[in-house]
């Protein structure tokens, strides 16, 4: 699970460095490209390796597909614009969609406790947000990460339907080439030529996608949810360093405040959810 979480953080720099030059539409398609020629490559090298490719489900694959590619163009757009903290801080509400989706999709009955702590990690965001929007920030920004957010909550939503079916390989084949399907003659047509070394942190992005999913996948074979959940707010750490190495940016006294609310709401809201369940 923290392989995972440091495989994404490197995603999402690499793409935000990405972001900087080339269309969101040709950087997630290169991602999708790489990622069906890595899992073609190993397939012709070992034959059946990462489980079937069919399914009997494709109707909720090609809706997983889109909430990759929402979650994909969402978070890119978003980066583009504000430091990987506070995009990350928004992706912490994630657990909290994904309880209301769970509620609306599943029929989970959730106890009120549940949703009171999920206010309360809202709030957590908006306090963070708040001096970065009095001095200007972009309201739009916040928008594009809430959108990446949800469509990630939706996929994790998906992916409590598909637990029973085993495997890596169709999970990367049905999300990655509906979504090269539909980006292709949007990044064709505005395409930018890489320079050089350009392409190497272009297939960088489907190498560290791919190894992320992997990851994950593995991680939830061998534990809960409930086991790995917290585990994901080393990702913040990881945003951290990375704005500081990179762009040289600390986050502010107040987006901190913001994340410790967050992390305070998401925790108790999973302790709520637990109990009841």
């Amino acid at each position: 699970m923290l392989a995972a979480l440091g495989l994404f953080a490197m995603l999402d720099t690499n793409s935000k460095l990405l972001s900087q030059g080339y269309p969101v539409e040709q950087v997630v398609l290169v991602r999708h490209l790489v990622l069906l020629a890595l899992l073609l490559g190993l397939r012709a090298l070992r034959p059946g390796v990462g489980g079937a490719l069919g399914t009997a489900h494709p109707a909720l694959h090609l809706l997983r597909a889109t909430g990759m590619l929402g979650s994909a163009l969402g978070f890119f757009l978003a980066l583009r614009q504000i430091p990987l903290a506070e995009g990350y801080l928004v992706y912490f509400t994630a657990p909290f969609m994904t309880l209301g989706l769970a509620r609306l999709v599943l029929g989970e009955r959730l106890p009120g406790s549940v949703w009171l702590w999920c206010g309360v990690g809202f709030l957590g965001v908006l306090v963070a947000m708040a001096p970065g929007l009095r001095a200007g920030g972009s309201l739009l920004a916040y928008g594009y990460a809430l959108l990446g957010t949800f469509c990630y909550a939706m996929v994790m939503t998906i992916n409590r339907r598909l637990r029973h079916e085993a495997g890596v390989a169709r999970l990367i084949l049905w999300s990655s080439l509906p979504g090269a399907l539909v980006l292709a003659p949007f990044a064709v047509a505005g395409w930018v030529p890489p320079a050089g070394p350009d392409w190497l942190f272009l297939a960088l992005n489907g190498v560290l996608a791919g190894g992320g999913t992997i990851c994950l996948a593995l991680a939830f074979r061998r534990a809960s949810a409930a086991q790995l959940a917290p585990l994901e707010f080393s990702a913040l750490l990881w945003a951290v360093l990375a704005d500081l190495a990179i762009w040289g940016v600390l986050p502010a006294p107040m987006t901190l405040a913001g994340a410790a609310i967050v992390v305070l709401g998401c925790v108790m809201s999973q302790r709520a959810h637990r109990a009841h369940g």
